[in-house]
């Protein structure tokens, strides 16, 4: 444990408010030479309380360009996310509302409550055919807000009731709710849930991800899942070169004997503004290991933060990033062998919109 508290947002994984690329002039908090450090810590301190907007899309499928993405498609209920992770990818379409990805990406969450009726047009479209889809991709389909709206579970409605098969993507315990739903799709081959799990030390956890389920909740929610036959792929996404890459062989054990069928991991890629805040973050959490953090993730990224070449962005390359894809196969041989996921079933969709679903 590094950090003191000095300066630092609890409860918040972003520190500060990063600029939005869109905007042509930046507002920043002038200071003059009086002021104090408890004035400045009182001003990164205002206005934390967490805001809901509600918006109304015309579309909720969205089509990933990117090759190194394999769904045909993501959906997201909620733009923001109150999770906090620092690392977030996602933070950077923050900047496309409007807002910084710093912490209005925690504090400013957009929600989509006509989400499950324009995915039921979408599926009751004669020009729909059966594809595989993401909930969410992009920000936590189960963040906390989600207890109270329930769009998630509005949405998984609708993909049983037209037998649609759907990837769930969270960290959040929030998915053992939807048990009961989750078990009548699996039982048809429709579902299958990748949980995210960064670490097992509860308190890097707490600094990386404040938000998210506790390390105890998540394996407790994977095993809960695991038992009541939904098949369970585990992301430890992303990996942080010298921060939680030294896990690897542990963690996939510790989860594969909470029942997980799989697991897969990303290395951590500080695209767009995501340097400028993890940076900020890292200095302040981890002073002593920042630097030889932030040097071995340039190392994976041919010398930067940032990588956007496909095909290695999401590995990375060179000798660290070998190491950690070794680590991996080794752990999968060691802690996973014999275990499988079987594939979704695509075509019960089809069965039904043809009108032969009475049938079987």
């Amino acid at each position: 444990m590094e950090d003191k508290g000095k300066n630092i947002i609890k409860g918040r994984g972003a520190q500060i408010n990063t600029g939005n690329k869109f905007h042509k002039a930046q507002l920043e908090k002038y200071y003059d030479d009086f002021a104090t450090e408890e004035e400045k810590q009182e001003y990164a301190n205002e206005n934390l309380a967490t805001q809901f907007i509600k918006v109304y899309p015309k579309s909720i499928l969205n089509k990933p360009k990117s090759p190194d993405i394999p769904v045909g498609f993501s959906m997201n209920p909620y733009q923001g996310c109150e999770h906090g992770c620092v690392y977030c990818y996602a933070r950077n379409s923050h900047e496309y509302w409007d807002y910084s990805g710093g912490l209005d990406f925690e504090q400013k969450i957009l929600y989509k409550p006509n989400a499950p009726q324009l995915l039921e047009e979408k599926l009751k479209s004669k020009n729909w055919k059966a594809s595989s889809i993401m909930l969410a991709g992009n920000t936590d389909c189960y963040q906390p807000i989600e207890r109270k709206m329930g769009i998630t579970r509005n949405i998984l409605e609708v993909f049983y009731k037209y037998r649609h098969p759907v990837g769930i993507i969270t960290k959040n315990a929030l998915i053992t709710r939807d048990i009961d739903i989750l078990q009548k799709m699996a039982q048809d081959n429709l579902i299958v849930v990748s949980f995210s799990l960064t670490t097992l030390n509860q308190e890097l956890k707490s600094k990386l991800e404040p938000r998210t389920a506790s390390v105890r909740n998540a394996l407790r929610t994977i095993k809960q899942l695991s038992d009541a036959g939904i098949p369970v792929n585990v992301m430890m996404a992303p990996i942080i070169p010298a921060l939680n890459s030294p896990e690897i062989l542990k963690l996939v054990k510790t989860v594969s004997e909470h029942g997980a069928l799989s697991v897969g991991y990303t290395m951590v890629r500080l695209n767009g503004m995501l340097g400028q805040l993890f940076e900020d973050w890292i200095r302040k959490h981890y002073p002593m290991k920042a630097d030889n953090v932030l040097n071995k993730i340039r190392e994976c990224h041919n010398g930067q933060l940032n990588d956007s070449r496909y095909g290695v962005r999401m590995s990375g390359d060179g000798n660290i990033a070998q190491i950690i894809a070794d680590q991996f196969q080794l752990a999968r041989q060691k802690y996973l062998k014999g275990k499988e996921r079987l594939p979704l079933n695509y075509n019960l969709y089809q069965q039904y919109k043809t009108g032969q679903r009475e049938l079987f």
